[in-house]
């Protein structure tokens, strides 16, 4: 028996489908004989939920046909053959059918499963302009006088305030809506979510012309992004009449604004498309953004019309093993696309400048006093400094640049620190630190002052501490304010020495962007010929550097033997680690899930070209392994350094760790909690 945490439904998600069957102009057998098979199709794929198109049981393009009862007959007997087929499924359908209800003609949608129809929702804004004619032949949602109707031997429900709540998925709640409804200006889907629906699900048929289907992609990512739902959107293709119009047969699922799937369009078949919901990211993120819950009570008299009906879906059993059929990203903060991610680096860089340049003109300096190692975080620093000045107008040499070799500074990273300064352009000079650093060692009667090789934290923060407390004596000679260095991810990870440089400055600029990100902005200045070919050069030199404090002297070749990802884990994994423990709140369980899904595999494909970190794949046991040790950093042992931490811009919405901002927790929690749930995650994969 497989164990729960390999089923995609143990954490949160659900797999949904739409499909696009085949269909023949008035031809209700046909037409359901597709709509089966798909339905079919579906279920064996694991979907919970399988959406048809709009009128999909006649053809949309009926006309006046819709008028002919020989038509509405066949339709009926049609619904309940796909009603009779959904018996032995797993899954709920929705499916498109005109129905008469009380002298009038409804277009609707039909929810089915279990062999039964649960409720109809008829179609509430009927489109009657240009080249539709609906009001011809249908009438509107709110002409109807029953709440519940007669169908093929059952009362049902009936109208458009109807959410259907899946029985074994607490967050699987959907809402119908047909075509037109999404196209107005307050769609019927903004109150269902508003309600409670986190799956919104839109039967169209939707003619093709020139432009229309971008405009379709952004309408249904935006209505999914404010609705922080789901958006489930299926319409007509082959077979429609092409009598004045064509067809296009486009499908799209979406999940708070982000495309997860779409089909070709045009294609001669029917056709699915599957996608995994992520419902506890729907709930969390309406959790977190309180102005949801206000809407709720703003809207409280729309709201409080919907009912709830029922879906007896319990979805695949938990022991059995179903992988996630997503793309899960293994840079979450860095964008896979190469376009994208130099837009990304445009976009945080600027972010940077931006923000010093107006904390330099509100405290009206004009210097910064900068430390430089020759290592990743305080060359981006730097440029982000240029960059600033240039934008200013004033010189680079109002940079007032340091590098301070220590007791274990390589050969290496000096040679990159001058170099990178000389490029630059700014003002640079270099402190030895080791004969003030000797004299606090001998003040502390700490053993390498008589010449014992003992290299304990207070060796190692001795240096750290010196090269802080020159920095900051330096910028009150110069009347300049310190730039902090430290990234994201030493501030998650609690890698970073209390009240020193990499943690304490007049200003940070790096304090919101994770390691895995500096990396390309870095490689981005570099490619963008922002400092001519030698800048480019020791640009790359920098990426090729392994990232090291370099405060224990290193070996016989002056390679340091302190690599902080050999202490830490490597930063690509524990980046994806914060990302969603701090932007979504994952339970760890999931967050190894994911985990495995972006990482188990080395030719996945979306690797980022370049970049400091190792291209490696990681199997389950090391995903566990750098989990746990993120988790207690995380929560029990960095927090009172996250505290006090100094003003830094926010530059992207996976969170800053600033007090001040997206994260306010106690300096003394523990992680017994986090690192218990860690322990049901499995060692190894079946």
């Amino acid at each position: 028996m497989s164990n729960p945490f390999f089923n995609l439904y143990s954490h949160g998600f659900a797999r949904v489908a739409v499909g696009v069957p085949e269909c023949r102009v008035a031809d209700p057998v046909y037409n359901a004989a597709q709509t089966i098979e798909l339905a079919r199709q579906a279920a064996q794929g694991g979907a919970v939920l399988a959406a048809f198109p709009e009128l999909g049981l006649s053809a949309y393009t009926c006309d006046d046909l819709f008028h002919q009862q020989a038509l509405l007959d066949a339709c009926e007997t049609a619904l309940a053959e796909v009603a009779r087929a959904s018996a032995d499924l797993d899954i709920a359908l929705v499916v498109g059918a005109p129905l008469r209800v009380a002298h009038q003609l409804f277009n609707c949608a039909v929810v089915v499963s279990g062999g039964r129809i649960l409720g109809v929702v008829p179609k509430s804004y009927l489109p009657n302009y240009g080249e539709f004619y609906e009001a011809r032949q249908f009438s509107a949602a709110d002409c109807a006088a029953a709440s519940e109707i007669s169908l093929l031997g059952q009362t049902v429900p009936f109208g458009p305030e109807l959410l259907f709540q899946l029985a074994g998925l607490p967050l699987f709640r959907f809402h119908v809506e047909i075509c037109e409804d999404v196209w107005v200006p307050i769609p019927p889907s903004s109150y269902a979510a508003l309600a409670g629906a986190t799956v919104l699900v839109n039967l169209s048929a939707s003619n093709i012309v020139v432009g229309k289907s971008e405009y379709r992609h952004q309408l249904v990512a935006q209505q999914s992004a404010r609705c922080l739902s789901a958006y489930l959107y299926t319409s007509a293709g082959r077979g429609e009449s092409s009598t004045d119009l064509a067809w296009d047969g486009q499908a799209i699922i979406c999940e708070n604004g982000e495309l997860l799937a779409e089909s070709e369009r045009f294609l001669a078949h029917s056709h699915l498309v599957f996608a995994d919901v992520d419902l506890e990211r729907l709930s969390r993120e309406r959790m977190r953004q309180t102005t949801f819950g206000q809407s709720v009570r703003r809207h409280h008299d729309e709201v409080r019309r919907f009912r709830a009906v029922a879906v007896p879906v319990s979805g695949p059993r938990a022991a059995q093993k179903l992988p996630l059929a997503r793309r899960v990203a293994r840079f979450p903060y860095v964008p896979a696309d190469p376009r994208q991610r130099d837009e990304r680096c445009k976009e945080v860089y600027n972010i940077q400048v931006q923000a010093l340049v107006q904390r330099l003109s509100a405290s009206r300096m004009s210097k910064v006093v900068i430390g430089i190692s020759g290592g990743l975080d305080s060359t981006h620093a730097l440029l982000v400094c240029a960059q600033a000045m240039d934008t200013l107008g004033l010189p680079r040499a109002n940079i007032l640049a340091y590098t301070m070799p220590g007791f274990a500074t390589s050969a290496r990273t000096l040679q990159q620190a001058r170099r990178l300064m000389a490029v630059v352009g700014c003002t640079a000079s270099e402190i030895d630190i080791r004969p003030s650093c000797l004299q606090m060692l001998k003040d502390l009667g700490h053993p390498y002052a008589s010449g014992q090789p003992v290299y304990d934290i207070t060796f190692e923060n001795v240096q750290a501490g010196e090269r802080t407390n020159h920095l900051f004596r330096l910028a009150n000679l110069n009347n300049a304010i310190v730039i902090g260095t430290g990234d994201l991810s030493e501030l998650a990870l609690g890698w970073c020495t209390y009240g020193v440089g990499d943690h304490m400055s007049h200003y940070s600029v790096n304090a919101s962007v994770p390691k895995t990100l500096i990396t390309h902005l870095v490689r981005w200045v570099a490619e963008s010929g922002r400092l001519g070919g030698e800048g480019a050069a020791v640009l790359l030199d920098v990426l090729g550097t392994d990232v090291s404090p370099e405060l224990v002297p290193g070996d016989a070749d002056d390679k340091p033997v302190q690599k902080s990802e050999e202490a830490i884990g490597p930063y690509e994994l524990q980046d994806f680690n914060l990302y969603y423990t701090l932007r979504y709140g994952f339970a760890p369980t999931k967050v190894a899930f994911l985990a495995l899904a972006a990482w188990r595999d080395r030719d996945a494909g979306d690797w980022p070209e370049g970049g400091h970190v190792a291209r490696n794949a990681y199997d389950l046991a090391a995903i566990k392994r750098n989990l746990k040790l993120f988790l207690d950093r995380f929560f029990r042992l960095s927090q009172f350094k996250r505290t006090c931490v100094p003003n830094a811009p926010k530059v992207g919405s996976g969170g800053s760790l600033s007090p001040r901002g997206d994260w306010r927790a106690p300096s003394d929690s523990e992680s017994a909690v986090w690192l218990r749930q860690a322990d049901l995650i499995p060692d190894r994969e079946p």
